[in-house]
This record gives structure tokens, C-alpha cells and sequence, in this order.
């Protein structure tokens, strides 16, 4: 199958006249592949992004454990929910591969959802705020390989680094740059723990991340513990569905209990459609502790102005101190 893209010619200040002689073409941009039901994808392996419909190319996979909470215990307290997978119990965490890729650039204003950026604040002593846009993390089904002739079918400002071509197949392969890249900000990079929970066909997933800490020069001590989380939510029914407002609880180990309120998520109320039923966004956490857990609930207005709740299964947020020592 080829696959092809509308690509458009933007006029600023258009009028009517203008509007009519806007054109809109097809590119054909490769062909798809058929994808892998288990074996994994290679490092250079293009791909259309099966949810959000961008264009990427895979960097290195990464195997994480998935929670399905609606599979774990039905106890209506979140805390002590998760405090059971903390405690060794996780024959629930099912391995699944997910990978780091490259967005493509072009496609980033189309897509529901942030351009991701990873976020680290690097070493103890280092006060900066490293950021690298345009990467994500793909589950393996949301996967859809192709092929092109393009010799930089990407365009992101690190596929040349990243990347170098081959004969074989995919047609390019990961540089001596990019593993150690990875090899450096593996602890910052890495997915380990991916959260899942249903709620009235209202799917939530949750990832998170370690950022670092930062360190107070005077006493070289921790004065705050980061983390990133990602989150989707998916509408997995037939009816229209908009988020209004979040609600968060944030519990430090340090032994206290924050509650969070706002109006949507990342200055937007999604709506969450038959045609258009996904979004993505990422934010950010600090505690004064090394550990501690988060969870919460998204209200939700259905078309006729009903409103429901829809749980944020509950996550862990550990440091990797112990891996810096």
C-alpha cells in the first residue's frame, strides 16, 4: 500500500478569492509494511504512528512492565493499591515493548499531541535544564512500518546524527552517536513502569519518568526531586466526550499529601471524539522526598452535558539515586 499525505499551500490574510485557488495535493511519502506481531522493530525503522498518525523513525526499544489496574485489586483506595506492587507483588505487570523515536517535524502541528520533549536535570551538581524535543515513546501495536527511497525521509535536526544509512533493511541503522547518547542518559530516558486504567470506555495510561534532583551548594544537599509523567487518554466508545477539569493527589514519603485542582490539562479541554479519540500531553512533578505516589481523577462532560468521573490509575514516583551513588 502507498501511503500518501495532504500537504498544503498556506496564504496569510487570505480572502475568498484567494481561498479558491488553495490547492491541496498528495505526496507519496513510502509504502507500508506489514507489522510485526512479536519479533522487535530495528533501530531505523520508519514507521507511521497508528493513534496519532505522524511520521517517526524508531531510535531503541525499551521493555517496560504494563499495570492494568482494572485487572488489580478492586480496592477503592488508590494508595494501598499500588503500595501492593511496591511490595514485590507484580505478577500483574505484563512486559511489553515500547520504543524511543524521532517525530517528524512536518507533522508535529497536526497531531493531538505535545511535541514531546524529554526532560532531564542531569548530574547532582549540574543546575541545567536539558530538554530534547520532538521524541516519544510508541507501544509496539501503535507501530505501522514503512519503507521509502527518501534519503532523509525524517526531517528532524538529530536523524543525521542519530542516524546513518545502509544497504540492508530498514534502510538506516543507529550511529556510534546515539548509543552513546543512550549509554549516557539511559537513567533519564528510560521506561520502566506504564499504568492503564478504564473508566465508562475512558482508557488513561500513564508513564513516568525520573528527571533528577537539585542540589542546594551550600549544605550539597537534594532541596527537590523531579519527575515527568506522560499521559494519554483514549475514547474508546461511540460518544463524544470533553475534559473539563483535573484533579490530583500527590503523596511524599516525606509524609505529606498535596491536592492539586485546575481547569483541563496544559491549558487545553480536549475533546474526545469517535473521529479524533486520543490525546497526549506531559507534565512535571517535584517532592522534597526521593519516593512517592500520585493519583487522581479527570472530569469528564459527555454531548448532552452529563458529567462523570474518569480515574488516573495510581503511579510511583522513584529516584534513581542510588544508580547516580
Amino acid at each position: 500500500m502507498i501511503i500518501k499525505i495532504y500537504k498544503s499551500f498556506n496564504e496569510k490574510n487570505f480572502n475568498f478569492k484567494i481561498l479558491q485557488r488553495f490547492v491541496t495535493r498528495l505526496v507519496e511519502v513510502g509504502k507500508f509494511e506489514t507489522p510485526k506481531q512479536q519479533a522487535k522493530y530495528k533501530d531505523g525503522q520508519l514507521f507511521m504512528h497508528k493513534i496519532f498518525g505522524y511520521r517517526g523513525v524508531i531510535l531503541f526499544p525499551w521493555v517496560a512492565k504494563v499495570y492494568d489496574h482494572n485487572a488489580l485489586l478492586s480496592d477503592d483506595i488508590p494508595l494501598i493499591r499500588n503500595l501492593t506492587k511496591r511490595s514485590g507483588n507484580e505478577q500483574h505487570g505484563i512486559a511489553t515493548t515500547f520504543y524511543q523515536v524521532l517525530i517528524d517535524q512536518r507533522d508535529c502541528p497536526y497531531i493531538r499531541a505535545q511535541p514531546e520533549s524529554v526532560t532531564f536535570l542531569g548530574s547532582k551538581n549540574d543546575i541545567s535544564l536539558y530538554a530534547i524535543p520532538g521524541l516519544d515513546y510508541v507501544h509496539h501495536e501503535d507501530i505501522l512500518p514503512y519503507i521509502s527511497n527518501d534519503s532523509q525521509p525524517i526531517q528532524h535536526e538529530l536523524f543525521e546524527k542519530f542516524l546513518r544509512p545502509t544497504n540492508g533493511v530498514p534502510a538506516f541503522e543507529g550511529s556510534s552517536t546515539l548509543q552513546m547518547w543512550h549509554e549516557k542518559n539511559h537513567k533519564w530516558l528510560e521506561i520502566s513502569d506504564v499504568h492503564r486504567e478504564t473508566t465508562e470506555n475512558i482508557r488513561v495510561t500513564v508513564a513516568p519518568f525520573y528527571m533528577g534532583s537539585r542540589v542546594c551548594q551550600v549544605v550539597q544537599q537534594s532541596t527537590g526531586y523531579w519527575w515527568r509523567y506522560t499521559i494519554r487518554l483514549e475514547n474508546l466508545g461511540n460518544e463524544s466526550v470533553q475534559l473539563r477539569e483535573r484533579h490530583w493527589r500527590i503523596f511524599s514519603f516525606s509524609g505529606t499529601l498535596e491536592t492539586v485542582r485546575g481547569r483541563g490539562v496544559v491549558g487545553q479541554e480536549p475533546l474526545l471524539s469517535p473521529a479524533n479519540p486520543a490525546f497526549q500531553y506531559s507534565s512535571h512533578v517535584s517532592l522534597q522526598s526521593p519516593s512517592g505516589q500520585m493519583w487522581g481523577t479527570y472530569r469528564m462532560e459527555k454531548s448532552d452535558g452529563t458529567i462523570f468521573e474518569v480515574r488516573i490509575p495510581p503511579f510511583a514516583l522513584e529516584s534513581k539515586e542510588d544508580e547516580n551513588n
